[in-house]
């Protein structure tokens, strides 16, 4: 594929980027280059234009509410519509954490005005406990209303794995799919949902960073962004014998951190295909 070039969009690398988030794009960066694909990642920062027909992937990292405040008037006024464009143009985004909630219609925090969002997810987070993103070495046992700790999801036909660490409930419109399914964690709000999808953006709380874990979400993101470019993609399979060690051992640690939940992820092991089925 030697020749191909994408452009890659990191939407406030200096705040929004609070658990790893840059091993996200540095991930599409490497599995680009394996392939022969030129990956430019161009950082976009407070108060940078968003050109939509320039950007093939869109990548925007976490952040607790004290960032989500600093950002979210920019992210609305300066960048959203570009954002909104691009998606509709076959772009590619992954918006994690705080940024997934902005990419929604609004964030209440739990203390403070409403956050408006952009609106690209017809999805909508309130926040019922004091914000902890950051802080994983102090996080109480995840409650009902707090996502904390290990968290596995059914995408397709495989398994999706990182950490999540959120007390926003997000809740899903009539418009809005999921992005998959909870098999061990808490997800949007509890109700077995995980993140939301639209065209090939994607929101969730997969955290970590989560794409070195996933390399078929990784590949899911390359392709669209591939197709955005060039009108097709056919991308050649990698060994990631790496990446799969890394996600058997997350799967096994939710397993011993939920014991109940053992024969249910068992039985998608089972069924699903080792690297998201590329």
């Amino acid at each position: 594929m030697a020749g191909l070039r994408i452009t890659v969009g990191y939407l406030y690398p200096d705040i929004m980027s609070t658990c790893g988030d840059r091993g996200n794009v540095e991930t599409i960066v490497r599995r680009c280059e394996w392939r022969g694909i030129a990956a430019d990642v161009t950082e976009l920062r407070l108060g940078d234009c968003l050109r939509p027909d320039a950007l093939d992937l869109i990548i925007i990292g976490g952040g607790d509410e004290p960032r989500q405040a600093l950002v979210a008037p920019d992210l609305r006024t300066v960048k959203g519509s570009g954002i909104r464009e691009a998606v509709a143009l076959g772009a590619a985004a992954l918006a994690v954490g705080g940024s997934y909630e902005l990419f929604g219609r609004f964030c209440q925090p739990e203390r403070g005005a409403e956050l408006p969002g952009i609106s690209l997810f017809d999805t909508w987070t309130i926040r019922h406990s004091e914000s902890l993103s950051g802080r994983y070495g102090t996080i109480p046992p995840a409650r009902s209303d707090r996502g904390a700790g290990e968290l596995v999801v059914r995408w397709r036909d495989t398994l999706l794995v990182g950490r999540e660490n959120h007390g926003g409930s997000t809740y899903l419109g009539t418009t809005a799919r999921p992005l998959g399914h909870v098999l061990s964690g808490r997800g949007n709000n509890g109700d077995g949902t995980e993140g939301v999808m639209l065209g090939a953006a994607i929101g969730t709380y997969l955290r970590g960073p989560c794409l070195p874990k996933n390399p078929g979400l990784a590949d899911f993101l390359i392709r669209a962004a591939v197709t955005r470019r060039y009108g097709a993609a056919d991308l050649p399979s990698l060994a990631d014998n790496l990446e799969e060690v890394a996600r058997a051992t997350s799967i096994q640690r939710a397993r011993d951190a939920q014991r109940p939940a053992r024969a249910k992820l068992r039985s998608a092991l089972a069924t699903a295909r080792p690297g998201g089925g590329r």
